[in-house]
């Protein structure tokens, strides 16, 4: 794949991080009762990130959860590359909190989809937002984040990857054409 351009680099990473949290902050007048769940591999670290600058900013830890999906792809005819739910239990209570859900693209919202379901799976909370890096559109279903770091109008023929310093290294968003 031929790397078309660096969307983001570290800075600008930090600077959207900085911005989603006080964001987070503002909707929700605080953060009472939030706990934020990052979607593996990439919303993990990222929830990390804003849990930090969070904490920097109000002074309050906020408790963080993560959520495995793993993308299903045995059988392509039934279900092509809807995500599967693994059995995945949160370790903190999450009855009458607002989830934060966290993801580093939105692409189609099947992954979000199936992380909604885990959630509710494991209680019923008072509210659930969602936060993303890469918003690249394409939607499939009716979900739309709360929180944005940026916005990339994209082609299907386009790949967005996400780099991050605790899983890959470096700090990088950049965007990809598929050979």
């Amino acid at each position: 794949m031929k790397t078309k351009a660096i969307i983001l680099d570290e800075k600008a990473i930090n600077r959207a991080t900085t911005r989603i949290s006080h964001e987070i902050i503002e909707k929700n007048k605080g953060v009472e009762d939030l706990i934020l769940i990052g979607i593996k591999t990439r919303g993990v670290p990222f929830s990390q990130r804003i849990a930090n600058k969070i904490k920097e900013i109000e002074g309050k830890e906020v408790p963080i959860q993560e959520l495995d999906i793993t993308l299903y792809r045995d059988d392509l005819s039934e279900l092509a590359d809807n995500p599967l739910v693994k059995k995945s239990h949160l370790e903190t209570d999450i009855s009458n909190k607002t989830i934060i859900l966290i993801d580093d693209v939105l692409y189609t919202g099947r992954t979000v989809r199936a992380a909604l379901d885990a959630i509710v799976d494991n209680g019923r909370p008072k509210k659930i937002q969602l936060a993303v890096l890469i918003d690249r559109g394409h939607r499939e279903l009716p979900i739309r984040p709360d929180f944005i770091g940026k916005n990339v109008p994209t082609s299907k023929e386009e790949v967005i990857s996400v780099k991050f310093k605790e899983t890959d290294n470096k700090d990088e968003v950049t965007i990809t054409e598929k050979a």
